[in-house]
């Protein structure tokens, strides 16, 4: 078995988390499968924000879980699904992210922040 090494976001590669005040809803095939007020924005570093929604809030029946897996060493093993892909047991520094869902901007038709949150 590989070690995976663990990374703590620092000044070399920051990471934030906040709630986002909007309404963030996710379509795809003009089918809501997300829609929440209780977004997590996560920056990291360079990267563009992406969007968590809690899994709650996501039509979970509406997706297939894939074999397909990532490592992140700062953010911990990440399931995908047929669309979004979620870390389920990402690392104690970024344990606002477990239980929510990511979807990629390319995968669906669209990721809105609505006023009113």
């Amino acid at each position: 078995m590989i070690e995976k090494s663990i990374k703590i976001p620092g000044p070399d590669h920051p990471i934030t988390i906040e709630a986002n005040p909007a309404r963030v809803v996710v379509t795809l095939g003009g089918q809501t499968i997300a829609d929440t007020a209780a977004a997590l924005t996560l920056r990291e570093a360079a990267y563009p924000a992406v969007q968590y929604i809690p899994r709650r809030d996501v039509d979970m029946a509406a997706l297939m879980r894939s074999d397909h897996t990532t490592y992140c060493p700062y953010k911990g093993d990440a399931s995908y699904f047929s669309i979004p892909a979620g870390y389920e047991t990402p690392f104690p520094a970024m344990a606002e992210i477990k239980g929510y869902v990511a979807f990629y901007p390319d995968r669906v038709d669209a990721i809105e922040e609505r006023p009113g949150g």
